[in-house]
Parts: C-alpha cells; structure tokens; sequence
C-alpha cells in the first residue's frame, strides 16, 4: 500500500479491480493471457485518468490481484479486497476505510473498464454533479460506470444488472451532461471494445492491443 500525501483537490476516488484470471470473460475473441492483459490495461487507464483529475484528491483501488502494486506505480493506494464478496462489498469496505480517517470525505465510485476515460472527462462529471448523490450511467443506460456521494452523505453502491434505476431509486440524481461517452463507456464485450478504442483509448490499452493478434474491427 502506498501512502502518499493527499492533494488539494475534493474528491476520493475508488476503483474496484477484479482479479484479471477471472476478468473480462466475454471478450471470447482473445485468448486467456491477453484477457488478463487487456483487464489490467483498462483499470490502469482508468486509474491514471483519476489520479490527473484536479478535482481528486486520492485514488483508491480495491483489489486482490497479484500485479496491484502497478497502481501505486502511478500514484494511486491500494487497499484489499477483505470480504471477497462481490463488486459492492468491495465498494463498501473501502469506504469504510476511507471515512473511518475522515468521516466527511466526498466519495466517487469508478468502475475500472473505462480505458478510453480522461481526467477531463471526471472534470465534467464532477461539475455536472450539482446534488450530495449522483451517478452517471453506461453508454446503454441501464448500468452505471460513477456513482458520487459529497461530504457525509451515506455512500450504499448498487452496481451491477439495472444498477441506473437501482441508483435513481436510492435517491441519486442521474448527470446527463454532454461530452461524457468516454465515461459512459465501459467494456465487458468485443463490441464495446472497440467502441471504446474509436473514442480513443489510453496508452496501456493501446498497447495491449498492438500486442494481441487480433484484427482490429473498426
């Protein structure tokens, strides 16, 4: 875990990362190796994206994964996976952590298969975001790729099938700002993939993919 000192921005960001032997199973038209490759390029785009971000003032991964110690390479501190439970009990338990030290810190929840997301792109979404509890959606509208609380205002993450409606029920106002498709677009399919790599991936995922030896289907 690194430790590094907290910057002057408002927001703590947290990404939860699959462990990559068992991420991304449905991008079928790679092998086993690159899979994991292309998992790992995705969450440390996505992470580099949050750690340039102004607004943020810490990036924490969750994670299990053997390789974790990459994202400290790049500014973020990781903490781990203790439930082993799922996506949100991972959620959960980090922020635990993180308002167990400060009891008022402004949450954001990340998913980590964002690889063509930019900090500017968390810089709209977080001047969007007028209320304490808000979310953005997937690029098809049922899902969620962000959901923030401000201040003490009680972080409780449904994400998963139908996570938008699950969110908006929660109390969450949906951000519907313009110039946010790198960060509605999350991948869990071939398709996606190469969605998300027209908008413009970052630099791992590119070469991630100039590694593999599949045809780019544009």
């Amino acid at each position: 875990m690194s430790h590094l000192p907290p910057r002057s921005g408002v927001w703590t960001v947290i990404v939860p990362v699959k462990q990559t032997m068992i991420a991304k199973t449905r991008l079928t038209g790679f092998d086993e190796l690159t899979r994991r490759r292309l998992a790992m390029s995705f969450a440390l785009d996505t992470v580099a994206a949050a750690v340039g971000c102004p607004e943020v003032r810490r990036v924490v991964v969750v994670t299990n994964d053997p390789s974790s110690a990459e994202f400290t390479t790049i500014g973020a501190d990781v903490i781990p996976d203790e439930p082993a439970a799922g996506l949100n009990p991972a959620l959960v338990h980090a922020a635990h952590s993180i308002r167990h030290a400060d009891p008022s810190a402004s949450i954001a929840a990340l998913s980590g298969d964002l690889p063509a997301l930019r900090s500017s792109d968390l810089s709209a979404a977080f001047g969007a975001g007028a209320s304490t509890h808000w979310f953005v959606s997937d690029t098809v509208g049922t899902g969620t790729t962000m959901l923030a609380v401000a201040g003490s205002t009680p972080f409780s993450p449904a994400f998963g099938h139908h996570s938008s409606v699950a969110h908006r029920a929660a109390g969450a106002e949906e951000v519907g700002a313009s110039g946010l498709a790198r960060l509605r677009r999350d991948v869990d399919t071939e398709a996606d993939l190469w969605a998300a790599v027209r908008l413009g991936v970052g630099r791992r995922t590119r070469e991630a993919l100039a590694s593999s030896d599949v045809e780019r289907l544009t």
